[in-house]
């Protein structure tokens, strides 16, 4: 575990009061998004801990009234759960909601339980977000595998003096994703039959849903989904030297693509599609479970 006296306070006081919980080094770090939580319920997990990021010292807190994914995953939604899969000893650990910026949260907090996990760790990162589709051809129900990605947020979370023990000074994001769970994933979904096109997430502040004209000016950029988080969550992951594969949840058109207004409960409402969900656990589980038994 990379620990040196260079680590904030904070991040000291996360890794100690989680590795207790932890048999061994966690395998991976699973980030479910908007209404995407039914992979933490299912009854394969065996629970070693759990508990409310307002718990976990160390952690900043999850206002729970705008937390992504807080109202539909009652009793999951801004939680940590360290588990093991039935009959595989790997651990795992869940985030059950996310941070967001726009929360007001600066971005060294919102990465801060994702580096935490890096340090107990953790060596694949894998991600999920409910956005909205800038392709006309990819409606509501897709799910896109993340090739790429464009920070917009107007920040880093690698801003600021560099700990080595977190990771490099400069990273190299030429493959933010990884090319090997790129490939593995779309073998899947062939596998259970449905489309997974590949493609670019550009990560705004928010709360703000864009407007029609930047909309456009994203489609021009070459983006094919919007959304609020995972951007600077892939790039602490791979300032630490985690593998990352990322999936969004198309829930909605983005504005101007529809005459419909956009809603968060409606976001909610297909990320919460029972297809949806059995496609995301599908790809999920499929990198995970190699993964656990290597």
């Amino acid at each position: 575990m990379m620990m040196t006296i260079n680590l904030s306070p904070l991040l000291h006081q996360s890794v100690a009061a989680l590795k207790p919980h932890l048999p061994q080094p966690l395998r991976a770090v699973i980030v479910l998004g908007s209404g995407l939580g039914g992979l933490a319920t299912l009854p394969q997990w065996r629970v070693l801990y759990q508990a409310p990021y307002s718990a976990i010292a160390g952690f900043p807190t999850l206002q729970s009234d705008v937390a992504e994914g807080s109202a539909p995953l009652q009793g999951h939604a801004g939680q940590l759960m360290l588990a093991q899969w039935e009959g595989l000893e790997a651990p795992v650990a869940l985030l059950c909601g996310r941070l967001h910026a726009y929360e007001g949260y600066t971005l060294q907090q919102v990465v801060h339980p994702l580096r935490t996990l890096a340090l107990l760790g953790a060596k694949t990162l894998l991600l999920t977000n409910a956005a909205g589709s800038l392709n006309p051809q990819w409606g509501p129900g897709t799910l896109m595998s993340l090739s790429d990605q464009l920070n917009l947020l107007g920040d880093s979370p690698l801003r600021g003096p560099n700990v080595a023990a977190l990771g490099p000074r400069f990273v190299d994001m030429s493959e933010a994703f990884c090319p090997q769970l790129r490939h593995q994933a779309q073998a899947i979904a062939k596998q259970q039959g449905f489309e997974l096109p590949q493609g670019v997430y550009a990560g705004l502040m928010g709360p703000a849903y864009e407007t029609p004209a930047e909309v456009r000016m994203l489609q021009a950029l070459g983006a094919h989904a919007v959304g609020m988080s995972t951007v600077a969550e892939v790039l602490a992951a791979r300032h630490a030297g985690l593998r990352v594969a990322g999936f969004s949840c198309l829930t909605n058109w983005a504005a101007g693509l529809s005459p419909e207004h956009l809603n968060h409960e409606e976001v909610v409402a297909m990320g919460q599609n029972p297809q949806v969900q059995e496609r995301l656990q599908q790809l999920v589980l499929g990198l995970l479970l190699p993964l656990l038994q290597a």
